[in-house]
């Protein structure tokens, strides 16, 4: 699993401190802050499609445990697409389908999500894969997190 803290970048937050630590503020009451962290499941990966009715785990690497106490947040996901057919890479929250991110041949995506969903601690969060069966190819995710 590829799970690396983001150094300060100054987009999850208003207030970006060292070691991708960020101070949030808003629905909290005043005068107090929590410390969120960045987290990624990023890579290339090779895949052979097995059908469109059946996600399938890309990588054992592309899964994240949430641990208890802590809140998890997807904010992105970025993929690319080397096969000659479209694909889908899917959001796995606990085995069930969260978020499908189609990717058409030959090409890539960024999709900045904009309805963003607590995910609990005690959960397990994974990237599975949809592609057409034999098709053959590499796919590159980018998953962005922020836990809190």
């Amino acid at each position: 699993m590829i799970v690396t803290p983001c150094p300060a970048s100054g987009n999850v937050a208003s207030s970006v401190l060292k070691h991708g630590r960020s101070t949030m503020e808003g629905s909290r009451p005043k005068g107090t802050s929590v410390i969120a962290k960045n987290l990624f499941l990023q890579g290339i990966y090779p895949f052979e499609g097995i059908g469109m009715e059946k996600p399938v785990p890309l990588h054992s690497e592309l899964a994240h445990f949430v641990p208890d106490g802590v809140v998890n947040q997807t904010l992105y996901f970025r993929g690319g697409n080397s096969s000659p057919e479209i694909i889908t890479v899917v959001l796995m929250r606990d085995g069930v389908p969260m978020r499908y991110f189609p990717i058409g041949a030959k090409s890539d995506v960024h999709v900045p999500l904009r309805v963003v969903e607590d995910i609990d601690g005690g959960s397990m969060i994974e990237l599975f894969i949809v592609a057409p069966a034999g098709v053959r190819g590499s796919v590159v995710v980018d998953l962005g997190m922020v836990e809190h």
